[in-house]
Formats: C-alpha cells, sequence, structure tokens
C-alpha cells in the first residue's frame, strides 16, 4: 500500500500564490507517475498536472503557464507551484501516484481563491 498526504491548501486571493505538498509513504518502490487532479463542487475530477519519475511533465492547458510541477525523487514528494490563482481554481486538489498498474489517491485538500 501507498500512503499518500497533501498539504499546502488555503485560501488565497485572486493572483496570489499557493504551493502544494504532497509526500507518498509506505510500499513507495516502483512509483512512476504522480500528480494532482481538482474537484469543483458540481464538476468532475480533472487533471492539472503530472510528472513521471524522468521528470516528463503533463499540464491542463487551463494551468499552463501558471502552475508548475515539480518532484524529489529522493523524498518521494510531488509539489504543484500555482501562481496568478484565479476564483475558478476553486477546488478540491488530490495527489494521485501510480505504481505499476495500481492508481493511489491522498485524501485531498481544499484550495480557495477569493476575488
Amino acid at each position: 500500500q501507498v500512503q499518500l498526504v497533501e498539504s499546502g491548501g488555503g485560501l488565497v486571493q485572486a493572483g496570489g500564490s499557493l504551493r502544494l505538498s504532497c509526500a507518498a509513504s509506505g510500499r513507495i518502490f516502483s512509483i512512476n507517475t504522480m500528480g494532482w487532479y481538482r474537484q469543483a463542487p458540481g464538476k468532475q475530477r480533472e487533471l492539472v498536472a503530472t510528472v513521471t519519475s524522468g521528470g516528463s511533465t503533463i499540464y491542463a492547458d487551463s494551468v499552463k503557464g501558471r502552475f508548475t510541477i515539480s518532484r524529489d525523487n529522493a523524498k518521494n514528494t510531488v509539489f504543484l507551484q500555482m501562481n496568478s490563482l484565479k476564483p475558478e481554481n476553486t477546488a478540491f486538489y488530490y495527489c494521485n501516484a501510480i505504481q505499476l498498474t495500481r492508481d493511489y489517491w491522498g485524501q485531498g485538500t481544499q484550495v480557495t481563491v477569493s476575488s
């Protein structure tokens, strides 16, 4: 089993920044892709950004140029630097890790952007 613990969410004004962290623990061998997803009220969960162990990244079009995903493989931690936040970025943000063929999810952290 892999446990994922997120931190760094909170309330910020539009235009501000937040940095999310997600630490993986447990049986953490062979974790390839880690990433962030978000779910706003009444909407489906959607991809924000992912990063492989080799450093390849994928971003949702809506966050390109504003959000940066990074990863510390030695500490099994993934980060999401969110700049120029907009009210529409308000959502519960979930950390995800893929180990071989299995998906793991964190409990999520709330990000609220006020206008």
